[in-house]
């Protein structure tokens, strides 16, 4: 059996094993999706979004790439933020990074890498905005996992900042944005404490107005 047969007889294995245990599932499943969550993670294979937090598929709606990173320009992240928020209705979004990320220990470097430079100069950034507590550290994996953890807090500023988010907060509905971060050598999720849920705690220069026509 090569390897792309292994991997369609694990599919086969995996449906029915789900079907087992949940009789029915996929006849539901296939109606529609109602997640209540919408993770945003590393592209890392080692770090399977639903697995980790032991959910169903269809429990959780999922947007990755290299190193969990949320920019105003970037379009797919964007799309399905929106997705999610405005005809989802998601609860809560989670910006999940994860230890010993390639992309941020990248980034600490000045090697190049190619095209990923420019996604990961947004990296480069975070680690410029806190340059002072990286000097005080020596230790390259201390300051690798630190910047993994400013990175993930920049990156849930970075989703309150958009005008999704903003627009579903002023239309009153409930809405959470959080930071975590996973570790893989434990398989481990801590909270770094950044939850949001309004715009009360956003810098002013980043609060949208809110429409006339929601006054």
């Amino acid at each position: 059996m090569n390897t792309l047969e292994a991997l369609i007889h694990n599919n086969r294995q995996w449906a029915k094993s789900i079907e087992e245990n949940h009789p029915g599932f996929f006849n539901k499943l296939v109606q529609q999706q109602n997640p209540d969550y919408l993770w945003i993670g590393c592209s890392d294979s080692r770090v399977p979004a639903n697995e980790i937090v032991g959910l169903l598929p269809g429990e959780l709606f999922v947007h990755r790439n290299v190193a969990n990173v949320v920019v105003n320009t970037d379009l797919n992240c964007l799309s399905v933020l929106q997705y999610a928020v405005e005809v989802l209705q998601v609860e809560h979004i989670i910006v999940c990074g994860h230890y010993g990320c390639g992309g941020v220990k990248s980034a600490l470097s000045n090697q190049k890498n190619g095209l990923i430079d420019n996604w990961l100069r947004n990296i480069k950034d975070v680690y410029n905005q806190y340059e002072v507590q990286f000097k005080a550290i020596k230790d390259e994996q201390q300051r690798i996992d630190l910047l993994c953890e400013l990175n993930v807090m920049e990156q849930v500023a970075n989703v309150c900042h958009t005008t999704i988010v903003q627009d579903a907060w002023d239309r009153g509905q409930n809405l959470d944005v959080h930071g975590w971060i996973y570790s893989i050598q434990n398989g481990l999720i801590k909270d770094l404490d950044v939850s949001v849920n309004n715009k009360d705690g956003l810098p002013a220069i980043y609060r949208t107005a809110q429409s006339h026509s929601d006054n």
